[in-house]
């Protein structure tokens, strides 16, 4: 039981995101990990990060331009991580 209690928060914290992060330029950033076990593409969180950044831009009445896609895969023993550049035009 006490081992279920540790593993759930790793979980939470495994699929966590940055939020919208601003930088320079009027640019901005999203990151996040995969929970996903395994070995492939982190497709899931890739979906995430889109929506997140589709909602953040639909704020202000503008759309996501991609600057940068990182998309780093799963592997044994390290989790999938998806970094979206983007600007709201």
């Amino acid at each position: 039981m006490k081992y279920l209690l540790f593993a759930i928060p790793l979980f939470l914290l495994a699929c966590s995101s940055t939020g919208v992060v601003p930088m320079d330029g009027g640019t901005f950033m999203i990151a996040q990990r995969s929970a996903q076990v395994g070995f492939g593409p982190p497709d899931g969180v890739k979906a995430d990060v889109y929506k997140e950044a589709n909602e953040f831009c639909s704020k202000q009445q503008k759309t996501v331009e991609t600057i940068k896609l990182d998309v780093t895969n799963s592997g044994f023993g390290r989790p999938g991580n998806v970094s979206l550049q983007f600007k709201c035009k």
